[in-house]
């Protein structure tokens, strides 16, 4: 009997150290890049507002999350340290290089990003249309700082690699991990200044929820992106410069003037309610549209379409509808069209717009 037992509890132990083994030989390889924000910043007190970014380096933010390394095999870099009201061109392209490069070895599952939340919507949108994998990229960051009293930025890092190393994410685009859900690039938005639900995909909704690492998807993400996209970081040093105006009531035209001699080749219009404008304003948009500089109709209002052919009827004027897209989202996809060609036709970054 005793040696049954014995052989009984040696069995046991064989395949708990076989399915250890397993799990360990398939656990997935994460890489996280930081560029700074609030999730590595810091301040002087735990209730207090003011903080500075980007002082907690990755390693140490890894550090500081428990049992994150029971996920998959992490790496950290520290792609840059700002402030993402500081996100620049320069740091966008260095940022895509590097995930390209790293997605394109066997050696690397996924990509984390921490972020700040001012411009994470940005980056991931940018991210979204020159990543050339279909293996998970998550965008995460935090509300707080990390000395902040209820600082959710280790959680939302757990959930972030969490989401990097499920099977589950495959093919979905760039996504946003922030509070327990996760965001398309295309629909995610900064919705409010600062409690922690900030982000929201008004328009089509979340992709899905991840709780202590449990990852739940709803469904895919709208239009093309990463694989399906055709813009690409290959040999691009830069971006032509594409200015924003904002609408208001009795705005003044000659803004529009003003950024075309200051050197915009293209402008996306943040227009009153369906991308709307004054009489003035629009004379001014058809002026630059004629003179070759593209317009695109946004809208400042927080969710909605622009319509194609509503009280602006964009054939008239030369200028196109950033349909679902943001302000900040029209300039980054009227970018990327201007660089790949300087010359496209109304008609050509329309469709743009309608596909992405």
């Amino acid at each position: 009997m005793k040696k049954r037992v014995f052989n009984l509890r040696l069995l046991i132990s064989i395949v708990l150290i076989a399915f250890a083994t397993i799990s360990y030989s398939q656990s997935k390889n994460i890489v996280i890049l930081a560029t700074g924000g609030t999730i590595a910043g810091a301040g002087a007190s735990s209730t207090g507002s003011a903080y500075t970014s980007g002082k907690v380096t990755i390693d140490a933010m890894i550090d500081a999350v428990p049992n994150i390394r029971k996920l998959a095999n992490l790496s950290g870099e520290q792609t840059a340290n700002v402030g993402s009201q500081d996100m620049s061109v320069k740091v966008w392209l260095a940022l895509a290089t590097r995930i390209n490069e790293l997605l394109a070895t066997n050696d690397v599952d996924g990509i984390v990003i921490t972020h700040g939340t001012d411009t994470q919507e940005e980056t991931a949108f940018f991210l979204n249309l020159v990543v050339k994998s279909d293996k998970p990229v998550v965008l995460t960051g935090s509300m707080r700082p990390s000395t902040a009293l209820s600082a959710e930025g280790p959680l939302n890092l757990y959930n972030a690699v969490a989401v990097a190393a499920s099977d589950k994410t495959k093919g979905h685009g760039v996504v946003v991990v922030m509070n327990d859900d996760i965001h398309s690039a295309h629909a995610v938005k900064k919705m409010i200044t600062t409690p922690v639900q900030t982000f929201m995909s008004p328009m089509h909704g979340l992709l899905g929820t991840v709780s202590f690492g449990d990852v739940t998807f709803f469904h895919k993400p709208h239009g093309l992106y990463t694989l399906n996209s055709e813009f690409s970081v290959d040999g691009v040093k830069g971006y032509p410069r594409v200015d924003i105006v904002y609408g208001c009531a009795d705005m003044s035209p000659d803004l529009i003037d003003i950024m075309v001699k200051a050197g915009a080749k293209g402008i996306v219009i943040a227009g009153v309610g369906d991308g709307n404008m004054t009489a003035a304003t629009l004379e001014a948009m058809k002026k630059a549209t004629s003179n070759g500089i593209p317009v695109v109709r946004a809208s400042r209002v927080p969710t909605g379409t622009v319509l194609l052919h509503g009280e602006v009827v964009d054939e008239d004027y030369g200028s196109v509808s950033s349909m679902e897209l943001n302000p900040q989202k029209a300039r980054i996809l009227l970018m990327l069209a201007l660089q790949k060609d300087d010359k496209m036709s109304r008609e050509k970054l329309q469709e743009l717009f309608l596909k992405y």
